[in-house]
């Protein structure tokens, strides 16, 4: 029960600080961290829905069929993340504006917490929801690598972000991508023994 506890507990954290990353750092620039906030910075363009609200339906559609191949523990423990992450980005985006120095130093921030939030998330066996889902789907159909196939998914949504809103989103958020990518699998091949209830296993049996 302990352990069970725990990994909730640091499932909210790691969601939490990916809300934070966003609504602080990327989303003021309408720079996305991932596919499904390309999607969500477009809806919130088109439409003028809150980010948080436009996060969660671009999450939405992918859960539905999550479930079908990672069964029904990943798939809610991603819905909490998803949940969380798109409440903390309707909370803070409106509520706590804080001043922007410079995008690059904004870039970095975004990036580097956005990194240790989705990292977290692997590590208690969730994600963050999105074009995660997708790619792993298509990785494990066509046998390809997940990480090539959610790269390239993002890039289309990136480019069409650009297209729309600005073309320096693309090199912004390619840079993103670059530095969050890298934190988020150095906190995943993080060894710590005590830590090893946070191994994920999220694969359908």
């Amino acid at each position: 029960m302990r352990k069970l506890l725990a990994s909730y507990i640091l499932l909210l954290v790691g969601a939490f600080v990916q809300g934070m990353a966003m609504s602080f750092f990327l989303f003021p620039h309408s720079i996305p961290s991932g596919g499904a906030a390309g999607l969500a910075i477009l809806v919130n363009h088109w439409f003028g829905l809150p980010l948080g609200i436009s996060l969660w339906l671009a999450n939405a559609v992918f859960l539905i069929f999550a479930y079908q191949y990672f069964g029904s523990s990943w798939t809610f423990r991603t819905i909490i993340a998803v949940a969380t992450t798109s409440t903390t980005v309707t909370i803070l985006a409106s509520q706590l504006p804080l001043p922007h120095i410079h995008i690059i130093l904004d870039i970095l921030a975004g990036s580097f917490f956005f990194g240790i939030g989705v990292g977290i998330l692997i590590r208690v066996g969730s994600s963050s929801g999105g074009m995660v889902i997708p790619a792993l789907m298509i990785a494990s159909y066509k046998n390809w690598s997940p990480g090539k196939v959610m790269m390239g998914i993002n890039l289309l949504i990136f480019l069409l972000t650009s297209l729309v809103i600005d073309y320096k989103i693309v090199v912004y958020a390619v840079i993103c991508q670059f530095f969050s990518t890298n934190i988020i699998d150095y906190i995943y091949e993080f060894k710590l023994q005590k830590l090893a209830l946070l191994t994920p296993n999220w694969r359908k049996k």
